[in-house]
């Protein structure tokens, strides 16, 4: 995985996704660099528009917007609850 987000990080940095960049990054990290993969995850980048994937990876992706009312209302109805439970444990003591 780290060899993704390192061919990531150098697309965004507007680098060149290439051997020695991906070394040199996974490298600094402290990791081992396996020649291998390195290799291997630039031959299978050769011809991919790395934005294109991102674009259609993100649209794929479930919004999380639509679920966030819906916890909105669930809290609100939460307070209400509570505030109307302590109005009656009030007026308990004094009715």
């Amino acid at each position: 995985m780290e060899y993704v987000y390192a061919a990531l990080l150098l697309h965004k940095l507007g680098k060149p996704v290439d051997e020695e960049g991906l070394k040199k990054v996974i490298a600094a990290t402290g990791a081992e660099v396996d020649e291998g993969k390195v290799k291997l995850l630039v031959a299978n980048l050769k011809d991919v528009d790395i934005d294109k994937e991102l674009e259609s990876a993100v649209a794929a992706a479930p919004s999380t917007s639509s679920n966030e009312p819906a916890k909105e209302e669930k809290k609100q109805e939460k307070k209400e609850e509570k505030a109307s439970a302590a109005a009656e444990g009030l007026s308990s003591l004094f009715g």
